[in-house]
C-alpha cells in the first residue's frame, strides 16, 4: 500500500525540504493544498467539519502549486507530487493543461492532478466563476484537460469552454493521472466516470462500504472496472494494519500520513518523517 505525505499550509521553502525527505525515505508522493486566498470573511460552509468551521485562517500559506510542485521535482528522483485538491473549475483548463503539461515533461511523467470541485463561494465570486455551475464546470474542465494532453490541435464546444482549434506544447508525453476528491455521490460518480483514483479526506470509517460500492458502480456503469484505479485514504482515525488489509482487499490502494499539528517547526517535521519510516516500509509491504 502506498504512503503519500498529506503536507497542507507549509510554506513553500519547507515543502522543499520535506520532499527531499520523503523521497529519500520512500513515500510514494506528497500532496499540497490549493487556494488561490483565504478571505477575511468566510461564510462558506466546509463540508469536512462536525461544525462547519473551515480550518483555515489568513496566516496560513498555501504556495502555489506549480511552481511549488516544479521545484520539488527538481530536487528529488522517484516522489510523485498532486495537489489535496486543486479548484478545477475556478481555472481556465487551457492555462491548466499548459502548466500541468510542461511539469510532467519536466518530472518524468511524476504528477497527479488531484482535484475537486471546490466548497468555497467567495472565492468563486472573487474569481468571477458561476458557484452553482461549479459540478458541470469541472466535468468539461476534465473533458478538456484530456484532450489538450493528447497532444496536436483540439477544438471543444461546451456550455463553460468553447474554442476553436489548438495545441499546446508542450504536451506530456502520456496523459496526467487525475484523481478526484468529494464523498457526495456526484463527486463518487465523476471520479468513477472520468479519473484514475478517489481521495478521502477525514472520512468515518463507517462511510467507506458505501464509498467503496459507488466508485464500484460508477466504474462498471461506465465500462471503466478493468482500469487501474486508486483509492487513497484519509481516516479520522488512523486504521490498524489489520484494517488496512481489508480495505485493500476492498480497492484501496494507498493512505495518507502527515503531522499532527501544521505549526511544527520543520526540524521536527523532518525528525517525524524518520519516525514514520517504518510505518512506510511496513505500508509497503501490503502489497
Amino acid at each position: 500500500m502506498k504512503s503519500w505525505l498529506m503536507v497542507p499550509w507549509a510554506s513553500a521553502e519547507d515543502m522543499i525540504e520535506l520532499a527531499k525527505k520523503a523521497d529519500a525515505l520512500g513515500f510514494e508522493g506528497l500532496m499540497g493544498a490549493d487556494h488561490g486566498f483565504v478571505p477575511q470573511q468566510m461564510d462558506a460552509r466546509y463540508p469536512y467539519t462536525d461544525d462547519g468551521k473551515p480550518p483555515i485562517d489568513g496566516s496560513m500559506p498555501y504556495p502555489e502549486v506549480w511552481t511549488t510542485i516544479a521545484a520539488m521535482s527538481m530536487v528529488t528522483q522517484r516522489l510523485k507530487f498532486s495537489t489535496a485538491v486543486y479548484v478545477l473549475p475556478l481555472r481556465n483548463p487551457i492555462e491548466v493543461a499548459k502548466a500541468t503539461g510542461t511539469i510532467a515533461r519536466i518530472s518524468n511523467n511524476r504528477l497527479v492532478l488531484g482535484a475537486g470541485v471546490g466548497w468555497m463561494r467567495e472565492e468563486f465570486d472573487s474569481y468571477g466563476v458561476d458557484f452553482t455551475t461549479r459540478g458541470k464546470r469541472m466535468n468539461e474542465c476534465i473533458e478538456v484537460l484530456r484532450a489538450l494532453w493528447s497532444g496536436g490541435f483540439v477544438e471543444y464546444h461546451g456550455d463553460y469552454f468553447d474554442f476553436p482549434s489548438l495545441q499546446i506544447a508542450p504536451a506530456p508525453s502520456c496523459p496526467v493521472p487525475i484523481v478526484l476528491g468529494g464523498a457526495s455521490k456526484p463527486a463518487l460518480r465523476r471520479a468513477g466516470k472520468y479519473a484514475q483514483g478517489w481521495m478521502g479526506n477525514g472520512n468515518e470509517a463507517e462511510e467507506m462500504p458505501g464509498i467503496f460500492a459507488e466508485l464500484q458502480a460508477a466504474r462498471v456503469a461506465h465500462k471503466r472496472e478493468q482500469e487501474p484505479f486508486e483509492i487513497l485514504l484519509a481516516l479520522k482515525n488512523f486504521p490498524s494494519m489489520e484494517e488496512l488489509r481489508d480495505y485493500q482487499r476492498q480497492g484501496a490502494t494507498g493512505v495518507f500520513l502527515g503531522f499532527p499539528d501544521h505549526r511544527l517547526s520543520l526540524a521536527d517535521k523532518l525528525a517525524l518523517l524518520e519516525q514514520q519510516a517504518p510505518m512506510v516500509a511496513e505500508l509497503r509491504g501490503l502489497g
